[in-house]
């Protein structure tokens, strides 16, 4: 077993414990007031939940062809490949890549975009599970998190990066940070005074316990929820149950009065950190569902949500329409010379619910709970009535910004309605879909998984075997994929335990029409914290939030180096790679050791699996709350071997 040395726990304690007594309160009114000021916005024009007609722009909206990025986007990236560049040359310098010089060489090819790389980062589903785990990631790889970019750290890997995708609860953590001024993982998990924000400790179904921005009391909470959505309903819009589920979501995740029921995901676009190009693109995910079926499988239209265009790169939609005017009347791509525009649909709760419309389910079988009034079971129950139990897990996109688009492949394309879903159901539950489309020219994804796939709630790659599955179909439009071995591999060779590397030799692909995206997995493992937590639990006290937040850190960075002090090297070695495979630059001595012990050489193992019980990485905090690491709810607390030393890591 390993232990963390002292003084580095004492950091990671500094970094992401809970904020001391003592502190400034005045630092975080200011916060607080800087949030409010440069974040996404209630543009709803309605000023609340519905959306509400408006004038068309002089260039009115259209659905354009998916051949291309957006004008929109191809704009931004010019400037955010630009300023990727000195965080990247910082974390390079601070990596521990001491055979090459990496700074020198990025430094070198600054002002040409087809050498330096470009990296995304994919956050998985698995509901809360999935936010705290994937918030440790975002943290270790955050340069403004203290003691991130120190020895064994990978700050700065976030300000280098160029896309941010989620799905589902990842989408909740992607969709948290860029409504909030993208602020830290340690400033959203502490929140503010009198926010609700990240607090987790009341369930959805008690609404937030605190006062200021939010409301008092459970009743209150339930009819302004109701009334949110009886706004939209009644301005004539269709409300499912993604409605609710988005709504009470978000009181959650967005720091506004009320969880900012006017608050729309084009928003972003505007916000100055994001239009400047300063941070990366956030991306979320979700899938479409067929006309008069029930299952999602991977020959499903994928779609994508970012702040100017929601949309497909797939074969069949293959088109995108500006997220701003979503609800407008669209008919074979375009709205009629009489028809006016909509704005207002977009809402940032609809868009991050709609990502994680199974847990329409979780709001159902609640439904029952002394929290919910009557009002709402009996609202929520008359849309189930309406649409059946088969439509309960759907996000209603109506009208069908895709009604009359490509007809002859587009399955959609004569219903009213565009059904979507939540983005893992079809098993891609990374979001690596946008990212590796070749317009996009992606060369690393640190794709971190938190999904349950074992009946211990640990990931064993079902996700990223799906994606590289999907690639060789027809639907992949040609997209291709690194090759993936079974679950059982993933088990066996201990894959879903450590980093690993998929796709390290470029030239797999010769055949290809284009090299993909080298992957870093990062699975959920337990490293400090019984981090396998049901994707369903409705509410997590605060010890144990951050107990799994510091755990998703210590994943990301192999506990600050203390698994392998050449973690960080090895980071900025799978950075390189496609950049260095294009110029046939030499692979370093540090870099070939490091592919060496972490890509994946296609051995395979597919002994068959019992239950897999993963023992602790390092040491379990002195308090690990929730599900045991071998299963099941873990009885009372679970003390760590060294008492002291276990307390320094509880936040």
């Amino acid at each position: 077993m390993h232990f963390l040395p002292l003084p580095l726990l004492s950091l990671i304690s500094a970094a992401l414990g809970s904020p001391a007594a003592g502190i400034d309160n005045s630092r975080y009114a200011a916060e607080v007031r800087d949030v409010v000021m440069g974040r996404a916005a209630p543009e709803a024009p309605s000023g609340n939940y519905a959306p509400a007609n408006v004038d068309c722009p002089q260039e009115r909206p259209t659905v354009r062809g998916a051949g291309t990025l957006s004008q929109s986007e191809q704009d931004w990236l010019r400037n955010r490949r630009n300023k990727t560049i000195d965080p990247m040359v910082q974390f390079l310098r601070n990596s521990g890549l001491t055979d090459f010089d990496a700074a020198g060489y990025v430094t070198s090819h600054a002002q040409n975009f087809s050498i330096v790389p470009n990296i995304g980062i994919a956050v998985s589903g698995g509901g809360y599970r999935a936010l705290m785990n994937g918030a440790g990631f975002i943290a270790a790889a955050d340069s403004r998190v203290p003691g991130s970019t120190d020895k064994g750290g990978i700050g700065g890997l976030l300000q280098a990066s160029t896309y941010l995708a989620g799905l589902s609860g990842g989408g909740w953590l992607v969709g948290s940070i860029f409504a909030n001024n993208f602020s830290t993982v340690v400033q959203l998990r502490d929140g503010y005074d009198g926010s609700s924000l990240w607090q987790f400790s009341n369930s959805i179904f008690q609404g937030p316990k605190g006062k200021g921005l939010s409301i008092v009391n459970t009743v209150e909470y339930w009819d302004d929820v109701l009334d949110q959505v009886d706004d939209k309903r009644n301005a004539g819009y269709d409300a499912s149950i993604t409605d609710y589920w988005g709504r009470t979501l978000s009181y959650q995740l967005i720091n506004a009065p009320d969880g900012g029921p006017s608050y729309t995901f084009s928003s972003i676009a505007d916000a100055p950190n994001f239009s400047s190009a300063d941070t990366p693109m956030p991306i979320l995910v979700s899938d479409e569902r067929r006309p008069n079926t029930e299952v999602v499988s991977l020959n499903s239209t994928v779609l994508e949500f970012n702040p100017w265009e929601i949309g497909s790169h797939d074969p069949t939609i293959f088109g995108f329409v500006p997220t701003r005017y979503v609800g407008s009347n669209f008919t074979a791509g375009s709205i009629s010379e009489g028809g006016h525009c909509v704005r207002g649909f977009d809402s940032y709760s609809y868009v991050m619910g709609t990502s994680s419309s199974l847990f329409n389910a979780f709001l159902l079988q609640n439904l029952s709970s002394p929290d919910v009034p009557d009002v709402v079971t009996n609202a929520i129950t008359s849309i189930l009535t309406r649409i059946g139990n088969d439509n309960d897990d759907v996000a209603a996109w109506t009208p069908n910004p895709f009604f009359g688009y490509n007809n002859d492949t587009n399955a959609n394309a004569g219903d009213h309605q565009l059904t979507l879903v939540d983005g893992g159901m079809d098993l891609q539950n990374i979001p690596l879909h946008p990212l590796i489309q070749p317009v996009r020219a992606v060369d690393v994804i640190f794709a971190v998984d938190s999904s349950a796939d074992t009946t211990t709630y640990f990931p064993n790659g079902t996700a990223l075997r799906a994606t590289y599955d999907r690639s060789l179909t027809d639907i992949a439009n040609g997209t291709a994929f690194p090759a993936v071995p079974d679950a059982e591999t993933f088990i066996n060779l201990g894959l879903n335990k450590r980093p690993t590397f998929f796709g390290c030799d470029a030239s797999a692909f010769s055949n290809a029409s284009h090299v993909p995206p080298l992957i870093v997995y990062v699975p959920n493992a337990p490293y400090t914290a019984a981090s396998n937590v049901s994707t369903f639990d409705p509410a997590y006290p605060d010890e144990q939030r951050n107990s799994i937040i510091k755990n998703g850190y210590n994943v990301a960075t192999m506990g600050n180096g203390t698994v392998d002090s050449g973690w960080t090297a090895c980071v900025a070695c799978a950075v390189l790679r496609r950049s260095l495979d294009r110029t046939r630059t030499a692979i370093s001595p540090t870099c070939q050791s490091c592919f060496s012990r972490y890509c994946w050489n296609g051995t395979t193992d597919s002994t068959p699996v019992g239950s897999y019980e993963p023992t602790p990485i390092l040491q379990i905090d002195a308090l690990s709350w929730g599900v045991s690491v071998r299963g099941g709810a873990a009885a009372g607390v679970v003390y760590g071997v060294a008492g002291l030393v276990a307390l320094s890591l509880v936040f």
